[in-house]
């Protein structure tokens, strides 16, 4: 299984002239997006969960191996804070359902003020466990704690259980998590470099990146890497940056914007 390289999100206006030709309508940005990429992570889905009618015409704008990580709804994580997950999980997924063999990870990103429960997150993880049995299909769920009183052993476990990945995650070249291996495949979002131009990442600090994934996952085990660093096209270059090393040492690698893979 390859590395999959992305961005989070596609349709940031200050990416014309950058990622988007001029003359290519907003409105087709997604199927340029995907010509150049193989994957993003919808982080839009955050602010506002679609309908089933739009996840199936992400689907039929994009080609057949692509895939859209999808970030959970802060309904979820942020109003409920994981408290009686039922209803949104089921929601979400039904409405996700609509991008077929194109639907990816969950990226669950919790709040920095959401301090450690771990049986709340449990129960969560099952939700999404029960979700894909009556789907039919499996679903990976990756979890992006933000405060400290979650790095336990205890949750470790619960996501080890569940077959969810701890979702690695840098600020400024260094880990915001433990590095932690809790499933059999991995995510990783880079969110601010400490290189110039500003949020530019380094070569060191990819380098350092890609041996970690590299040690902890094998070429058979998928590993998701996503570049949130929009500002001045930022991730771009960085995540064009990041496929470059990792094919260089021998990795299996998606498409990025250099016209490699």
């Amino acid at each position: 299984m390859p590395i999959l390289v992305g961005t989070s999100g596609w349709q940031y206006r200050h990416w014309r002239g950058v990622l988007y030709p001029p003359d290519v309508p907003q409105k087709r940005w997604l199927e340029h997006y995907a010509g150049m990429y193989a994957t993003v992570e919808n982080d839009g889905t955050f602010y506002r969960l679609p309908a089933r009618e739009t996840f199936a015409d992400w689907q039929a704008r994009t080609p057949e191996d692509f895939v859209m990580a999808i970030k959970a709804s802060r309904f979820l994580t942020h109003v409920k804070r994981l408290r009686d997950p039922a209803e949104p999980v089921q929601r979400l997924m039904r409405a996700a359902a609509g991008l077929g063999d194109r639907v990816g990870p969950v990226l669950l990103q919790l709040p920095p003020s959401l301090t450690a429960d771990v049986a709340r997150l449990d129960e969560c993880l099952a939700e999404f466990g029960q979700a894909a049995t009556a789907a039919g299909r499996p679903v990976r769920v990756a979890v992006e704690p933000r405060h400290p009183s979650w790095w336990t052993e205890e949750t470790r476990q619960v996501l080890t259980t569940h077959g969810a990945a701890l979702c690695w995650a840098d600020r400024r070249g260094r880990p915001l998590t433990p590095l932690w291996r809790t499933a059999d495949w991995g995510y990783l979002r880079f969110h601010e470099g400490a290189a110039q131009p500003w949020p530019r990442y380094g070569t060191r600090a990819l380098r350092s990146w890609l041996g970690r994934v590299t040690g902890c996952w094998p070429d058979a085990e998928p590993v998701y890497v996503y570049f949130n660093n929009d500002q001045f096209g930022a991730a771009i270059a960085d995540s064009a940056a990041f496929a470059r090393l990792a094919r260089r040492s021998g990795r299996d690698v998606t498409r990025t914007p250099d016209g490699s893979g």
